[in-house]
């Protein structure tokens, strides 16, 4: 089945570290091949604010992200080889244990049911990742 998009899943994982610490690591795109497989295994800035994936499994992506805050937003946008561009909402909320990194995968137009678990697949794998980082410091 194919969707016409509209539909969203919040993708998170628990941290036990600070909130400032794991914006402090995941908001550095230098880190992104560390732990963001899905956007590739090599990043390098293009201009300020913007990134170039070339490894990315959708092939050679810009990657263009918010400017730093203290808001804990991660948001990013992928400009993809179509030129189409995707926004994917992140964010890092402190708890009183450490802090939860939570995703929107937003299922694009014309995504089939296969591709968005496998889109939700990749995030997930992501965000275990930057877990297991940031927890074995």
């Amino acid at each position: 089945m194919n969707s016409t998009g509209n539909e969203s899943r919040h993708l998170g994982v628990h941290i036990d570290r600070t909130a400032d610490d794991v914006y402090a690591f995941a908001s550095d795109p230098a880190n992104l091949p560390a732990w963001a497989h899905g956007l590739g295994g090599t990043v390098e800035q293009a201009a300020d604010g913007e990134w170039i994936a070339d490894s990315s499994p959708l092939g050679r992506v810009k990657v263009t992200f918010t400017p730093r805050n203290d808001l804990g937003v991660l948001d990013h946008y992928v400009t993809l080889p179509s030129g189409e561009t995707v926004h994917n909402p992140v964010r890092v909320i402190a708890d009183a244990s450490g802090c939860e990194v939570v995703f929107t995968l937003r299922r694009q137009p014309g995504t089939t049911d296969a591709d968005f678990e496998r889109d939700a697949g990749t995030v997930t794998a992501d965000l275990s990742r930057l877990k297991e980082l940031l927890e074995s410091d």
